[in-house]
């Protein structure tokens, strides 16, 4: 284990390492602090930039670009009430009011290192329970794979912010386009129309970049919004005070590093709703609820530790079964495959030197992350004055390379345009991209486990139940299945009562 620790350091901190996860530190600073562009975009575009280097660099870099663009996505909320990613949208009111009181600096301080606390807590936990994780994970049969498998996309569908008829949706669209190719069984083409270029399936990398990146540059043209007038804000003095702040609010954060990092394990949770739900709950519990939404430093806390945290937590699933915990990690797995390294238990055993630099990789980013974010901090009216008519012209030139070079060919750039059209109409429509995006990446894994186990059982469906852990899984994917329709009756129920 040590020799592969000590390999693993000595590639990473590297001096050709070490500038690319600088570069990549500053290209995540400039995505996220822009309205719009969200930290799964800076990972999208610097896929093509990835193609010619080695596993842990290639990683290295999306890990420091999301984690920087998280943080930086806390810039625009606090200056513009404009959440950079989505994560800042739980916090917005409460960053921005602090920015009116005068206190921009103490509002952007806090996001700052909570968000390094939380960032270096998740990486901590990874790289604890990973390991046994993944030893567990080696006595798994294609019975508990695909229950597990189900399970991600059960969760992916049923937790999204708003209606779970649309995360039902997103993700029957997902298992679609992943039947796209030949049948495993057969041998048939499956929904191809005849088009060569879909016989081999439709690759990932260019789905992502579609959905993500070019409908964001889609929604730009779409809805383009007057320019905003910056804040007469002061700041400088960042870390003033901070130090009894943090402590002051020391229970916020411990208690939004955990479930930061537990619902980034999650399958299709995300930074996102580990930001709402790590602010719902220390509202709940605050001694001040009345603060919140006009300037609450508990509720920045909070939030602010958990969407980093839920970025580390996402990479557990991710390593250790081979099933994305986020779109960012799906993103992850899909760079990881193309190098030959392909995630799930074996990893560890295969690659072990590529999985303690990620475990370190996510250290190195979140320390960095305080001195870049602070001079981020300092350049924040700079950044936010970004031509985004100039820009996004630029990144839908990288989009359409990107796709190109994933197979060298011009029917993955069409795909990649494509799919920027259906990812823009979906969220038009207020259908989430995240249950999408996880159907498209685990609907082979449960058509493939789902094979397997019936050969092994010869047709019957009780071997599904018949393992300890399978039987476990299967339960609670059967009661989030039915959860609806109990709320559905309960209902009915009060009703009939009254």
């Amino acid at each position: 284990m040590m020799v592969h620790i000590l390999s693993a350091a000595s590639e990473l901190f590297s001096p050709y390492v070490m500038a690319v996860i600088f570069g990549s530190a500053v290209f995540g600073l400039f995505i996220g602090a822009i309205p719009g562009l969200t930290a799964t975009m800076a990972t999208a575009l610097l896929v093509p930039i990835t193609f010619y280097m080695d596993p842990v660099p290639a990683v290295a870099a999306m890990v420091t670009a999301s984690a920087m663009a998280m943080f930086a996505g806390d810039i625009p909320s606090a200056l513009l009430r404009m959440p950079g990613t989505p994560a800042s949208a739980a916090y917005t009111d409460d960053a921005f009011a602090l920015t009116k009181k005068g206190m921009a600096h103490v509002s952007l301080g806090i996001c700052l290192l909570t968000s390094a606390i939380g960032g270096i807590f998740g990486a901590l936990v990874l790289s604890a329970f990973a390991p046994p994780l993944a030893s567990l994970a080696l006595k798994f049969s294609s019975f508990e794979y695909f229950w597990l498998c189900l399970l991600g996309l059960t969760t992916s569908a049923f937790i999204m912010q708003g209606s779970p008829i649309k995360g039902i949706i997103s993700l029957s669209l997902g298992l679609f386009v992943s039947t796209i190719g030949i049948d495993p069984v057969s041998g048939v083409p499956r929904f191809t129309f005849g088009a060569p270029s879909l016989i081999g399936g439709v690759s990932l990398v260019p789905v992502m970049i579609g959905v993500f990146a070019v409908a964001e540059i889609l929604r730009f043209y779409a809805h383009r919004n007057p320019k905003l007038a910056l804040e007469q804000v002061e700041l400088k003095g960042v870390f003033t005070g901070q130090g009894r702040i943090l402590w002051r609010e020391r229970k916020a954060i411990a208690q939004g590093n955990v479930l930061g990092t537990l619902i980034g394990i999650v399958p299709g949770a995300g930074a996102d709703i580990a930001a709402w739900i790590s602010y719902s709950v220390a509202k709940k519990f605050s001694r001040k609820p009345e603060e919140y939404g006009r300037g609450s430093e508990e509720g920045l806390a909070a939030a602010g530790a958990a969407n980093n945290a839920a970025v580390s937590g996402a990479y557990i699933p991710a390593l250790v079964f081979g099933i994305p915990g986020d779109a960012i990690t799906a993103i992850v797995i899909g760079v990881l495959f193309m190098k030959g390294v392909n995630p799930g238990p074996t990893i560890f055993l295969n690659n072990p030197s590529t999985v303690y630099g990620i475990f370190m990789a996510f250290l190195v980013a979140n320390l960095l992350m305080i001195p870049l974010g602070w001079v981020a901090i300092r350049c924040g009216r700079v950044i936010l004055k970004a031509r985004l008519s100039i820009l996004m012209p630029i990144i839908l030139v990288f989009c359409m390379v990107g796709s190109f070079a994933v197979d060298n060919t011009v029917a993955a750039v069409g795909v990649a345009l494509a799919f920027g059209v259906i990812g823009y109409f979906m969220e038009e429509a207020g259908i989430p991209i995240a249950p999408f995006v996880l159907g498209i990446v685990l609907g082979p894994l449960v058509e493939q486990n789902f094979l397997t186990s019936m050969m092994k059982s010869g047709g019957s469906f009780v071997a599904f139940f018949d393992r300890p852990i399978a039987a476990g899984l299967a339960l609670v994917t059967i009661m989030i299945w039915l959860s609806p329709l109990l709320a559905f009756w309960r209902r009915r129920k009060l009703v009939d009562q009254a």
